[in-house]
């Protein structure tokens, strides 16, 4: 951590009107409904709202038209400047099944970060009414009207007059082109590591759910941004997985879907194993292999 004290300006005139912000609602600190919620929770819950922005910017709703977004762990803990054992806590926080019901995770299988929905931060009578009649369940048991489309997180604030006040928004994802890049990198990865590993001919052998999952999660690693990847319990320069993620083809995928059938002890962190596998496949494949001829030998299968 940098202890050093810097020189900043001073502020002249209307300077201080130069930043963009993330905003907070003011009723998370001002409401009874919330004073059990930490800060940092608070704050998090005004990060989710900013990616909610790039969320409606890019159309991503669901078949109800409700706006999710994606926000990985890594890039909360990145933002907020702690472990990602703090983000899991705070955004138990907020979610639905352990904290107060601000956010809904769904889960998109292995590898890929869940899906959120941020929901409106409302008022102590339109939430209590919420409760009553059950307008924000995801089940989709309650129609969402063209008016509620329009009533996007944080537009709805009924506390104060002051909140029209607040400086104006720009949001830090206002330019989507970055994400429109990863977006079209990872497409071209995913195409590459597709045709590598004969995506084509394995996927009728295999649970194709397995295989998008562990595809995705190649994906994951070789677009990742950190400059080292926990392997089996070591950090790898991120370019030296990559490359060994990129050198796998389709028996090296048949080696690991093997691996991951005939596997029959408890695997607490699933992403974890299937990285080492993958990593380590074109070590022990050959190893494997020639076990296999030795067993079967041994028996008299050969």
């Amino acid at each position: 951590m940098d202890n050093r004290t810097y020189a900043f300006p001073y502020h002249y005139g209307e300077e201080a009107e130069q930043y963009t912000f993330y905003r907070i609602p003011k009723i998370l600190f001002v409401s009874p409904v919330f004073g059990n919620l930490s800060c940092e929770a608070k704050l998090l819950y005004g990060l989710l709202l900013d990616r909610m922005q790039l969320s409606m910017k890019n159309r991503w709703l669901d078949a109800e038209g409700k706006v999710y977004i994606y926000f990985s762990q890594e890039q909360i803990s990145g933002l907020m400047g702690c472990g990602v054992k703090k983000v899991r806590c705070l955004l138990k926080e907020l979610d639905d099944r352990k904290g107060i019901g601000l956010i809904t995770r769904v889960r998109q299988g292995l590898g890929n970060p869940d899906r959120i929905y941020v929901k409106k931060c409302v008022s102590p009578d339109r939430l209590k009414g919420n409760l009553q009649y059950g307008q924000n369940d995801l089940s989709g048991k309650a129609e969402m009207t063209d008016t509620d489309r329009c009533k996007l997180p944080g537009n709805d604030i009924e506390d104060s007059n002051t909140e029209n006040n607040d400086t104006e928004y720009h949001s830090f994802y206002s330019d989507s082109s970055e994400m429109k890049r990863k977006e079209a990198e990872r497409s071209a990865y995913q195409q590459i590591i597709k045709e590598n590993i004969g995506y084509a001919y394995i996927v009728d052998e295999f649970n194709q759910q397995m295989l998008d999952e562990i595809v995705g999660l190649m994906v994951d690693v070789v677009c990742s941004e950190q400059e080292f990847i926990r392997i089996g319990g070591d950090r790898k320069p991120l370019s030296v997985v990559k490359s060994q993620f990129l050198k796998l083809d389709s028996e090296h995928m048949r080696f690991v879907l093997h691996c991951m059938k005939e596997n029959t002890s408890k695997v607490l962190n699933m992403r974890q194993y299937l990285l080492a596998v993958l990593y380590n496949a074109p070590l022990t494949i050959s190893n494997y292999y020639s076990s296999l001829v030795q067993h079967d030998m041994y028996e008299g299968n050969i």
